[in-house]
């Protein structure tokens, strides 16, 4: 009886030795990181696109890249499950904080203006069709307008490589084998055989009257297609990049009317009056001619509402001029004979600013204010000039920790552990 049960007690020492013995299944390593690109991105099983999905991850969420094929790469997500996704949806550390810099910047930036849109347009990262789309414009919904640049077409979105290239094999150079002199030397080569008795007379060109006229030099390549893309401030914060072409300005259709087909740039409301019940805005626009141009408009314009008629009409209008965003609404100081003063004025008056360039080059400010239903200029200085939207530095990404690795303790250490237990559990002490 005593010694079945030491048996007994004997072969459970055993099976739970076994048991420490095994090592749970240990994670492959992570050879980078990338941040999520689009709103939503499902990670999949496998690579083809009809294999089930073991995670959902939202933009902005840091992933752990575990292995590169082709054009994919398995990634873990925050929550530990591990699939593939499509190398172009996600986004370096350099990428995603740039995002971020771009979207504190626009957070300070004057809106020009609000603009809707006629169908679901997708926000993306960079000015390029290639770029990840991290948020959907819905119908009618209204974003802010802050600035837009043109690029090219063909440009692809400038991206960081998510993992370093692999490093280039050296070629060794092969040992250049000795030739060994031939025992018996070649026979002396043939001299080469002499110039004809007229060469002289051949060397001669006679250039007909009639030859042809040299090919004229290629002209220029055409330039390529562009783009025309615009920063916009989503009612929630975010901040992207949109086509222009799928915006439509927010401003009345009984002033929107007045167009020409130009497109228009931005728009401010300078003020509002009262015609019986209805209340009509004073309003002042920028706008812009067809094609890429490098200003942002070379127009402006002021409409006033008529008491008498009871319609809108311009009380002023600038043409043939090279603009500049922002448009800023300010209140003007300006004197009675309408000549800006730099001492403080007697009144203040609603009024805006533009950044315009002049024949010398020189960029300044004007100011306009408004008077009732006259437009003056009241003074200009310098224009301050705005940093390149596209060309701000970012900061220094904060990269978040590597998970710590777990160490695994030596076979023997956790054998001893494990007796030690099993003698405290057994025999006490």
């Amino acid at each position: 009886m005593y010694a079945s049960s030491l048996t007994r007690i004997g072969a459970a020492a055993v099976f739970l030795l076994l048991a420490g013995c095994r090592g749970g299944p240990q994670r492959p390593a992570s050879i980078g990181e990338a941040y999520v690109g689009p709103a939503t991105l499902k990670i999949r099983s496998d690579l083809p696109t009809q294999s089930s999905t073991v995670a959902i991850v939202k933009h902005g969420e840091r992933l752990e890249i575990l292995q590169h094929r082709r054009s994919f790469l398995k990634v873990r997500a925050p929550n530990g499950a591990e699939g593939w996704t499509e190398e172009r949806q996600l986004l370096a550390a350099e990428d995603m904080a740039r995002l971020r810099y771009l979207a504190a910047r626009a957070a300070g930036m004057p809106s020009q203006g609000q603009a809707t849109t006629f169908a679901d347009l997708r926000v993306h990262t960079q000015p390029a069709a290639q770029s990840p789309s991290f948020l959907v414009i819905r119908e009618n919904e209204k974003v802010d307008v802050l600035t837009h640049v043109v690029m090219p077409r063909t440009e692809q979105a400038r991206s960081t490589p998510l993992l370093p290239p692999p490093p280039k094999k050296q070629k060794s150079t092969p040992k250049k084998a000795v030739k060994k002199e031939p025992k018996y030397p070649p026979p002396p080569l043939p001299k080469p055989p002499g110039p004809p008795p007229d060469w002289l007379d051949l060397s001669k060109t006679v250039l007909s009257e009639e030859a042809e006229p040299a090919d004229e030099e290629p002209s220029e390549k055409p330039a390529p297609p562009t783009d025309d893309w615009t920063l916009v401030r989503a009612a929630g914060g975010q901040s992207g990049w949109v086509l222009t072409r799928r915006l439509s300005m927010a401003i009345p259709d009984e002033v929107a009317q007045y167009a020409e087909r130009r497109r228009i740039v931005s728009y401010f409301s300078l003020g509002e009056v009262l015609d019986g019940d209805q209340k009509k805005n004073t309003w002042l626009w920028t706008t812009v001619g067809s094609g890429a141009h490098p200003y942002d408009f070379d127009s402006f314009r002021v409409f006033v509402w008529s008491l008498r008629r009871h319609r809108y009409e311009t009380a002023y209008i600038e043409r043939n001029l090279q603009g500049y965003s922002p448009v800023l609404l300010q209140n003007v100081a300006i004197s009675a004979g309408g000549k800006a003063k730099s001492e403080p004025a007697a009144a203040l008056y609603q009024g805006f600013s533009l950044c315009l360039e002049k024949k010398d080059g020189q960029r300044y400010r004007r100011d306009y204010a408004l008077l009732g239903n006259v437009v003056r200029s009241a003074g200009e200085k310098p224009c301050e000039a705005a940093a390149p939207i596209l060309e701000a530095p970012a900061p220094a990404p904060a990269t978040a920790p590597a998970p710590a690795q777990q160490k695994t303790e030596p076979l023997t250490e956790r054998i001893k552990k494990r007796w030690h237990a099993i003698k405290r559990s057994l025999f006490g002490g």
